[in-house]
């Protein structure tokens, strides 16, 4: 009994395991992607072989957390995208986001907290979740080649859209794409918005 109880918790491991590298191989090769990097540059920021780094983007060799921290350092996005994602069923994964697993992204600017809403970085589109802290700000306006739309699900925030600023409040939504933008939270209260990005922008 004791070999057989060792046995299928070991299977699980196994299987756990298998699925951790699935996913890091595919948020690897999204995250490289989206950034129009070669395995070549990547390879040489890391320190690791091509061949290594491409072994890891198919799910062969599994990376340590020394390769996964550097990796976070030359992609710009914390350490806690990799690994802080809780266990998923297999029916979940690449489907479901448990309100408890949201994986958080940055760095982000003062005030701002954002968490992946999509279960993966690939597809064609990314939803996050965005808490703008009260009195805060954005530093600098920033254009993205992308499509981005949004929800406000409390609160207040002001974006200024091309030089125009408008005031959204709970309720309100708003869709643009590649204009400058930047935001505000004057009000006493975090703002929370459903932004989306097309395509994926980490």
């Amino acid at each position: 009994m004791a070999n057989s109880a060792s046995q299928v918790k070991e299977s699980k491991l196994t299987l756990a395991l298998e699925r951790i590298d699935a996913r890091i191989a595919r948020d690897l090769r999204a995250l490289r992607q989206a950034r129009s990097l070669t395995l070549t540059q990547i390879s040489e920021s890391i320190g690791r072989s091509v061949g290594w780094l491409s072994q890891v983007e198919r799910g062969i060799s599994m990376p340590t957390f020394a390769d996964l921290s550097r990796l976070a350092d030359t992609f710009g996005v914390p350490m806690s995208l990799f690994v802080s994602r809780e266990a998923q069923s297999e029916p979940e994964m690449e489907v479901v986001v448990r309100a408890g697993a949201r994986r958080t992204l940055g760095p982000t600017e003062a005030g701002l907290e954002e968490k992946l809403l999509s279960p993966a970085l690939g597809g064609s589109f990314e939803m996050r979740h965005r808490t703008f802290a009260p009195g805060a700000s954005s530093s600098q306006k920033s254009v993205r080649d992308a499509e981005e739309a949004g929800y406000v699900l409390s609160g207040t925030i002001d974006i200024e859209v091309d030089g125009t600023w408008h005031m959204l409040h709970a309720g309100d939504s708003f869709r643009f794409k590649g204009k400058s933008i930047r935001w505000r939270n004057d009000g006493d209260a975090e703002a929370v918005v459903i932004w989306v990005l097309s395509p994926p922008v980490y």
